[in-house]
């Protein structure tokens, strides 16, 4: 007996919030600035990745997400927007 698709989704999603938590760590590390810049690279597309397979599995309806109240959303807007500043 195989796993589902839903199954094999979420191990696909799992396996790339841990590649990704993996890449971070690896770049706070590095001393060379162009290992550093590669690990970076690898991040950035494992973030791609992953978000490719959540919308994946959202769409599927394997990842339902409740509607955020638009006032919750703009809140958190504000605080993000004061951290970049």
């Amino acid at each position: 007996m195989g796993l589902s698709e839903k199954e094999i989704l979420a191990d696909a999603l799992e396996s790339e919030k841990q590649a990704t938590g993996y890449y971070n760590m690896f770049s706070n590390e590095c001393v060379h600035n162009n290992v550093r810049d590669a690990i970076l690279k690898c991040l950035d597309e494992e973030h791609e990745i992953q978000q490719s397979v959540f919308e994946e599995m959202h769409a599927r309806g394997y990842y339902p997400t409740p509607a955020a109240d638009t006032t919750k959303v703009d809140q958190v807007k504000q605080k993000f927007a004061q951290c970049v500043k």
